[in-house]
């Protein structure tokens, strides 16, 4: 396919298997999941106690770090001054990234999200060694 970059084997240029590579950096899933731009905004619902903020914050934390573990959330970013999130997300297809990934997010019920599914766009320089 023209415009898609390939993962090359360490011991010469050869393309290995054919596999178009992603700007992912875990594991062998990467290869085969597209990838998403996702705007999240949470909303606390009102009446709500500070306890169970607290605790569904907490859980949020463990399941982005096991989502990032298994290949699916790639990076994650809060715009500055703003209360919500947009972030880079794998899934098989838009289907699985809603049910079996966003939809597993302890804080689900209290949040709204935008979701663009994203292609390899032919100028893009690739990740950037070192970037945070």
């Amino acid at each position: 396919m023209a415009g898609r970059r390939y993962r090359t084997d360490t011991e010469g240029d050869e393309p290995t298997s054919g596999v178009p590579a992603t700007a992912g950096r875990r594991g062998e899933r990467s290869r085969t999941m597209r990838e998403f731009l996702v705007e999240i905004t949470t909303t606390v619902p009102e009446g709500t106690g500070q306890d169970e903020v607290d605790r569904r914050r907490a859980a949020e934390a463990v399941r982005a770090k096991e989502l990032a573990a298994a290949g699916h959330l790639m990076r994650l970013w809060r715009p500055v001054g703003e209360l919500r999130s947009i972030g880079v997300w794998q899934a098989a297809n838009e289907e699985e990234l809603h049910e079996k990934v966003l939809g597993t997010l302890p804080l689900r019920p209290w949040m709204t999200f935008t979701v663009t599914p994203l292609e390899p766009h032919p100028n893009d320089p690739g990740p950037t060694v070192g970037a945070a």
